[in-house]
């Protein structure tokens, strides 16, 4: 699975790629028919406490799955969207044909 991690006004963190990447591999390794991911990590301008986004979408056979999650610190917030994408798998995954 291809990963591209882009971080939209904030710097770079070794720390968060690795653990981003060590959480879709493993999401991977369930279902391997997942092509690649997009995440998108964006820190708001804003002073609210809930500031930090983490938008991940996976290309998979057909349409594209995506969740975003808002919170206080990226971890959680990567943690809420894997969460949402593997239901969302769970899903896809109830729906397909076997031959």
């Amino acid at each position: 699975m291809t990963i591209n991690i882009q971080y939209v006004h904030m710097p770079t963190s070794e720390s968060l790629s690795t653990i981003i990447t060590e959480k879709l591999e493993k999401l991977h390794h369930k279902y391997n028919w997942v092509i690649r991911a997009e995440v998108f990590l964006k820190l708001e301008s804003d002073t609210a406490v809930k500031n930090q986004i983490c938008e991940i979408e996976l290309s998979a056979p057909g349409p594209r799955i995506f969740a975003k999650s808002k919170e206080n610190n990226f971890e959680k917030a990567v943690a809420n969207t894997i969460k949402e994408l593997e239901h969302q798998l769970k899903r896809r995954k109830s729906s397909f044909v076997k031959h």
